[in-house]
C-alpha cells in the first residue's frame, strides 16, 4: 500500500506538479461524471492515488448531485422527549466490487469512533460543511493489558471541497462535525471495500471490533441501516 501522507487539504496551496497533473483530469460536471471516471480509474487492480485524489478534486460540491443520498438519522427519544441524531453512511455506488463510494451524513455535533481502516485506502472529500479530523498513533502492541492514553499526532479542519486521504499507514483517526448548529456531508471512497473495523478507545487504548453498515443503498433506506456496532454516531465531546 502506497504511504503518500495527504494530512493538508487538497487543493489549498496546489503546486506546480499538482497544477500540471489536474491538466489531464477529464471535465467533471456533476457527480455521474466523478462516478464514470472513478471506475475507469479503477479499471485495473493498481490503485494511482494521485489520480483519484485529482479526480474527486475536480468535482465540484453541488447539493442537486448528491442530496439525495444524504440521509440523517433523526428519531425522537421518547423516554427523555429528545431527538437523538447520529451520522449516517449511505452507499452511492460499489464501483464492481473495488471500492465503495459513500456519502457520510453528519449531525450537528457528532463524531466516529478513533478507527482503522482495514488495510484499505480511504479517501474524503468533503461536499458541505466543515469536519475535523484527528490522526491517533496505533497503541504500542506491549499496551494491550494495559491502559493508556492515545497519542494525538495531528488536527485537520476539512472545509467544502476540500480533499483527504487515509489509510492505516498513517495512524488511526476520528472524524467529527464540530458545529453544533450546522450538518455536514462527506464523500468517502475505501478501496478494497470492508465490512468491519477496529475501534479504540481514546482513554486505555483498547480495540474492539465494530461493524460497518449502511443506512440507505443508492438512496433507498436499507432495512437495517442504523446498525452498525460501536462505530456509528457518538457525540465526540463524551471521549
Amino acid at each position: 500500500m502506497a504511504e503518500l501522507d495527504y494530512r493538508s487539504c487538497f487543493g489549498a496551496g496546489q503546486d506546480v506538479e499538482v497544477q500540471k497533473r489536474m491538466l489531464s483530469v477529464p471535465k467533471i460536471d456533476n457527480l455521474d461524471d466523478l462516478i464514470r471516471e472513478l471506475r475507469k480509474a479503477f479499471a485495473t487492480d493498481h490503485v494511482n492515488i494521485d489520480r483519484v485524489m485529482d479526480l474527486m478534486s475536480s468535482y465540484k460540491s453541488n447539493p442537486k448531485d448528491w442530496m439525495k443520498y444524504a440521509k440523517f438519522d433523526r428519531h425522537r427519544d421518547d423516554e427523555n422527549s429528545f431527538y437523538v441524531c447520529k451520522y449516517t453512511r449511505n452507499l452511492v455506488d460499489e464501483g464492481n466490487g473495488k471500492y465503495n463510494l459513500m456519502l457520510l451524513a453528519w449531525a450537528e455535533g457528532q463524531g466516529s469512533s478513533i478507527h482503522d481502516h482495514a488495510n484499505s485506502h480511504c479517501f474524503q472529500k468533503i461536499l458541505d460543511g466543515t469536519l475535523r479530523e484527528i490522526r491517533f498513533a496505533w497503541p504500542p502492541e506491549s499496551s494491550e493489558e494495559e491502559e493508556r492514553e492515545m497519542e494525538v499526532i495531528s488536527e485537520t479542519t476539512l472545509n467544502t471541497n476540500d480533499v483527504n486521504y487515509m489509510n492505516d499507514s498513517l495512524g488511526l483517526h476520528r472524524v467529527e462535525n464540530p458545529s453544533h448548529t450546522q450538518t455536514a456531508a462527506s464523500l468517502h471512497l475505501y478501496c478494497p471495500p470492508f465490512e468491519s473495523v477496529l475501534l479504540f478507545d481514546q482513554r486505555t487504548g483498547h480495540k474492539t471490533r465494530g461493524k460497518v453498515t449502511f443506512w440507505s443503498k443508492y438512496g433507498e433506506r436499507t432495512p437495517f441501516g442504523a446498525i452498525s456496532a460501536k462505530l456509528d454516531a457518538e457525540d465526540y465531546e463524551n471521549n
